[in-house]
């Protein structure tokens, strides 16, 4: 059975001793994150799921870091090791013919489980245990929102699944936007200008719509938490893409004052309405990239009802200087989406998207070469992919480089590459966040094919090969090596 809602998932971590219970009464203004990021960048054996069951002011529990670990974020997606949703998709998706029938039958079956549980249509539930509790007057007063660091701007809600449906088509969109608070019924949506929640703004503001009904879920089950994060293709909704990681479609229920369906699993919604012509100014917010981003103008979210449990948890996460949650969470989403990069680009063998680089700053490749200037043909291919096209620099190299080993890719990269000839500059789009470039959401992008170079690129001194023992040798001492007293 799959992981039903988020207590679920917590009491997961306890008995695996992945969570820590604090009873003592500390601060959402500034103490949580203090802690939170000294126990992400923990040693491993320390870095847990921290429940804090009293948070100063507030009556309601709050939990952070839940996806803190490859051990949590695997388990919140019903795997063992994150590199299976990379061959678990990769074997649902393989567009060669199966050899024989008892292939094809696996094959079938394993598209067939999948269709089951994504579900062809929403499930939908008459009532779920989110809307336990209706508040008569909705107001956003007994959350224990995080104030993150010293320079925000306010409080923000940080571990949000802001649903909205298209204007013109009605299909649904699920996006993980900070929302900073500005009272008790307001809050702000920072939807950034590349992300589908803004594009729903823009066919609004086309349509003349005087608001956007929208929803705010916090909690359900693990996956879908996570999959608000998930950087699919336009009118993909990330809710079928939870049912198919859960092995079982997510149940819905009916809003009570906005015509959208919410997760019936999870601890608290907030309904409302976002207002595409009313933009105030939101942030500063220390942000993933680890600086504060700037104030800009994003719409007002107006609350129109709060529903959840009985005894609700609040579930929150920050981000800053890394390693944070979100490298897992990132990790996550580049184990599971490298199949699809594959479908486009088969020559590549895998991808690694370190910490140090916050996901879009810098794309390590490793490809089986075959022809000249394949590994540019790579890096022009990467830049035309949905979100992969704000990536700042990719670096390229051959099959046989590990490139989650940050070290080796080094080696390569450094002594592989003609500085004068084997580097592609040029200007694109950018992440919405990036400071460093001199415009806003455009700027400079670095590809470098640190590969072997072939003859027919000018490459014309006959590449060497790399000093190997030869495997005999490395047998013999195989078999020695207990003996060495090594």
């Amino acid at each position: 059975m799959p992981i039903q809602d988020l207590r679920e998932f917590v009491d997961l971590l306890e008995k695996r001793g992945h969570l820590v219970r604090i009873k003592e009464a500390v601060s959402p203004y500034l103490e949580i994150t203090e802690i939170a990021d000294r126990v992400s960048k923990g040693p491993h054996g320390r870095n847990r799921a921290l429940l804090f069951e009293q948070p100063a002011g507030y009556a309601m529990p709050l939990v952070i870091n839940l996806f803190g670990s490859a051990e949590r974020m695997a388990w919140a997606l019903e795997v063992d090791d994150l590199n299976e949703l990379n061959l678990n998709l990769g074997k649902l998706i393989d567009p060669h013919l199966p050899q024989g029938l008892r292939q094809a039958l696996d094959r079938g079956q394993d598209l067939l489980n999948a269709l089951r549980a994504v579900g062809l249509k929403p499930k939908k539930v008459r009532h779920g245990p989110v809307q336990e509790v209706a508040l008569k007057e909705p107001s956003l007063a007994s959350l224990p929102i995080l104030h993150c660091w010293p320079q925000d701007g306010g409080r923000f809600i940080t571990l949000p699944q802001v649903i909205t449906r298209d204007p013109q088509i009605g299909t649904r969109n699920v996006g993980m936007y900070r929302l900073q608070v500005v009272d008790d019924c307001t809050l702000l949506v920072h939807w950034q200008r590349h992300k589908g929640g803004a594009e729903h703004e823009r066919l609004a503001r086309i349509e003349a719509k005087e608001h956007i009904p929208a929803a705010i879920v916090l909690g359900g089950d693990p996956a879908s938490m996570w999959c608000a994060s998930a950087p699919l293709p336009p009118n993909i909704d990330e809710y079928l893409l939870a049912g198919y990681l859960r092995g079982a479609p997510v149940e819905f229920v009916d809003c009570l004052t906005q015509p959208l369906e919410v997760p019936a699993s999870a601890e608290i919604v907030i309904e409302g309405t976002i207002d595409p012509s009313e933009h105030r100014p939101e942030g500063p917010f220390g942000d993933h990239t680890g600086y504060y981003t700037p104030v800009e103008p994003f719409p007002a979210f107006h609350v129109t009802a709060v529903t959840h449990r009985k005894e609700p948890i609040y579930p929150a996460t920050i981000v800053g200087v890394p390693p944070m949650e979100d490298v897992w969470m990132g990790k996550a989403t580049e184990r599971l989406f490298l199949p699809l990069i594959r479908l486009f680009l088969p020559e590549i063998v895998d991808v690694c998207m370190p910490a140090e680089g916050i996901f879009h700053n810098l794309v390590l490749v490793s490809i089986k070469k075959r022809y000249p200037g394949q590994a540019r043909k790579v890096i022009f291919g990467l830049w035309g992919l949905a979100l992969m096209s704000l990536a700042k620099a990719i670096v390229v190299v051959d099959e046989w480089v590990d490139v989650q080993n940050a070290s080796q890719v080094a080696w390569q990269a450094l002594g592989n590459v003609d500085w004068s000839r084997d580097v592609v500059i040029t200007n694109g789009p950018v992440d919405h966040l990036d400071h460093a470039s001199y415009q806003h959401s455009f700027g400079g992008k670095i590809g470098v094919d640190a590969t072997a170079k072939m003859p027919e690129e000018g490459y014309t001194r006959g590449w060497p090969e790399v000093a190997r023992m030869s495997p005999e040798v490395q047998a013999r001492i195989d078999a020695l090596w207990e003996q060495l007293g090594l």
